[in-house]
This record gives C-alpha cells, structure tokens and sequence, in this order.
C-alpha cells in the first residue's frame, strides 16, 4: 500500500476498528512518506516528536488557515489552546497549568481515592443485583468525569449529563470527521452551560477552576470571553475523554493478559508502569496533526509549504520498533517504556500527570477488590467507531 491508500484505508470503518495493521505497513514505507503534494504521513517516533516540539509547526488556527464562518464547534474549541499557536498560547495555558502541578495533583489523591471506592461500592452492589456491569458507563467514565467537574466547580447533579454531549463533540476531532451538526448541536448547549456558570462565578466566586478563570476574563493579558469559554469546554472534554478511555483499553488488556494482572495484584508490578504500557500499546489518543507555519520546512526530508499539514501517527510511532523494540508485544516490564501518546511540546497534554495518576490509583483499587474481574458472559464489549480517540463504549464485566 502506498500513504494514500494508507490514509484513505484508516478512514474506513475496518481500518478503524482496527488500525495497527495499517500502522505497520506505514512504517515500511519509512517514517515519512507523501501524501499528497501539501501532506506527509508521519509513523516515526523520532519524527513525531521532532514535530510536535517544534514551534515552526503549529496547530490548525484562524492565523495559519483562515476561512469562512466556522461552524460552532469549530469556533468553541478553536479558542481553546487547544488551537491556538504562540505567542498567544503561552498567555492562555499560563493559568490552566498552575491547576496541574505536581503538587495540585498529590493533593487530589485522597478526593480520587475516595471516588474511586464509591464507585466500586456501586459496582460491587450491581454484581450482587445484576451480575454484571458495564465497565465504561459505570467506572471509566464516572471517575474522570467526577474529577474533572469537581475541579471546575460543576455542581455533582449536572455531572452525567456530559458523556453524550462530549461524545458528538469530539466527532470534529476525529480524522475526515464528516457532517458536524451534532458537534455543533453539542458545542452550543456545552457553551450556554459554562456560560451560565461562569456567570454564577462572577456574583458567587468558588475555590475552583472557573472562578479562577472568570477572574482573568478582560484582565491583559487574560482571557476573552470567547476564550474562557473555549477552554472550559476543552477542559471538560479532555478531562475525562482521554482518562476514560485509557481506563477501558487498559482492563480490556488485562483480561487479555491474566499474568499481568496477577504481578499488579501481588505488587510484582508497579502499577505506574502498566499505565504508560497500556498509553503506549493501545493509544487513547492516535493521532493529531501539523502545520507549517512557514515556507521551507521539512519533515524526514519531504518538504512542506506553508498551510502544509503532518499527519502524526502518534499510535504507529509508540510501536515503531527503533523505540521499543518488538514493539506489537504487551511488555509492562520493558526496560523504557516512552509513549508519545499525550503529545510533546508547547502542546503537551496539561491532564497528562492528573491523568496518569487517576488510571494508577484506580486500577490499583479495582484489582484488589474484585480479584476475580473478567468480562461478563453472553455479552460484548464494543468498541467506539473512533480513530483519533480510540476506546470502548461498552465493556461488560463480572465479579
């Protein structure tokens, strides 16, 4: 297969479901290969993180590709920093990332900690009732949804609401996304919602991320109101997309791997490092991509105009042999384990530590309470239809 039967062919149902085969065959084709004229595929490890470190290459902007009126969903998270590229990133990440310290994290523990046993009391009284349970709307999704709210100060009864609204937003991130209306749909009602609580912010301030947000609205070099709201969905959105579907892929492995399950139950196996095994076998997220923000660059040599976009194949590079070598094997115990899967540079996931610590402490607790997990029977796991955010919707189990 050439890069364009590549790139057409994960675009396909089947190359989604099921992509790594695809990955494989873009590695033979060497690191980089052409596309077309203004596009190269990007499976490298070397080379997906020489990109995503460079400030020459930037995300999609209203500065580096600018159009018509864009729909709502591309205008909401293109205020965000999620698109945004210096020197305006820095000022607007500057404030969000004081909330993810090192520091700020280790004081959430407890908070995770007692999420975490809550939510497995509940599980453990539908095993009594039920038999079973679905993993991913009782487990992967309510513990980093909880979290993530409880930082922005969302009120506890408004929290479940968001899965759906979140799942027809992430559809524009998605690679060839296709038709947006629900996205925008979903976009709308998620911004009119942090409209209005930014608004009770402003007359009741909080201990919480926006409160702390609203107070840097209109201030320079602060945020606009388009910008505040921007971020606070992207907040939401990547505050448990990512962390849920990392959980879901990560038991999904377990039951695969019985033998690693037993080494975490026995503390044979820091549980940290099965965390960054299942980032790296498995990607929550696959791919992002580049653009060239100037005439002349290069990538692997193929040279990009200006607007010209690197498909960074961020799943394909955390399986490129020169890194971890027999890279298609699951192996907690590799010497090195260094998953691109949260990016690198001025981009760099800022939920990456929080996220990492809630998988940790989650599996740690999951496994020590229901030794006997496995998936429940007569009934399937399902995969999302995704490709850039690759996870489960469904994964039943039992006890």
């Amino acid at each position: 297969m050439d890069a364009v039967a590549i790139v057409e062919a994960l675009a396909e149902p089947a190359g989604r479901a099921d992509p790594y085969p695809l990955y494989a065959r873009a590695r033979q084709l060497g690191p980089v290969a052409r596309v077309w004229p203004d596009v190269v595929l990007v499976s490298g490890y070397d080379e997906v993180n020489r990109v995503l470190r460079d400030p020459a290459f930037g995300v999609v902007d209203g500065d580096v590709r600018p159009g018509a009126a864009e729909p709502a969903s591309v205008r909401v998270l293109g205020s965000s920093v999620l698109r945004t590229n210096p020197p305006r990133h820095a000022a607007m990440r500057a404030p969000i990332a004081s909330v993810f310290t090192p520091r700020r994290v280790r004081e959430l523990e407890p908070a995770i900690t007692a999420t975490v046993d809550l939510l497995l009391d509940e599980i453990a009284a539908e095993f009594a009732r039920d038999g079973w349970t679905d993993f991913m709307d009782r487990f992967a999704f309510r513990l980093p949804v909880n979290v993530i709210c409880a930082l922005l100060g969302v009120p506890e009864q408004d929290r479940y609401r968001f899965r759906g609204l979140v799942g027809e937003l992430t559809a524009l991130l998605e690679f060839m996304p296709g038709d947006l209306t629900a996205a925008d749909l979903a976009a709308a009602e998620l911004e009119d919602y942090f409209r209005r609580l930014a608004a009770e912010r402003r007359n009741r301030p909080g201990a919480d991320l926006v409160t702390a947000l609203v107070g840097l609205t209109g201030t320079e070099p602060g945020l606009d109101e388009g910008e505040l709201l921007g971020n606070l969905v992207l907040l939401l959105v990547a505050g448990f997309e990512t962390t849920t579907n990392l959980l879901g892929n990560g038991l999904a492995l377990l039951f695969r791997h019985p033998h690693v399950a037993a080494a975490l139950r026995a503390g044979a196996l820091p549980v940290a490092d099965f965390v960054e095994e299942v980032l790296r076998f498995d990607a929550p997220v696959q791919m992002t991509s580049r653009l060239a923000r100037s005439a002349g660059l290069s990538v692997g040599g193929f040279e990009l105009p200006r607007g010209g976009e690197a498909l960074l194949l961020i799943a394909a590079a955390n399986r490129d042999p020169a890194r971890h070598p027999d890279p298609d094997r699951f192996d907690p115990w590799r010497a090195e384990i260094a998953p691109l899967t949260f990016g690198a540079g001025p981009h760099y996931c800022l939920g990456a530590m929080l996220a990492r610590r809630e998988a940790a402490l989650a599996f740690d607790r999951l496994l020590r309470r229901f030794p006997g997990l496995a998936p429940a029977p007569g009934r399937e796991a399902v995969r999302n239809s995704r490709l850039l955010l690759r996870g489960y919707t469904d994964l039943p189990v039992r006890c």
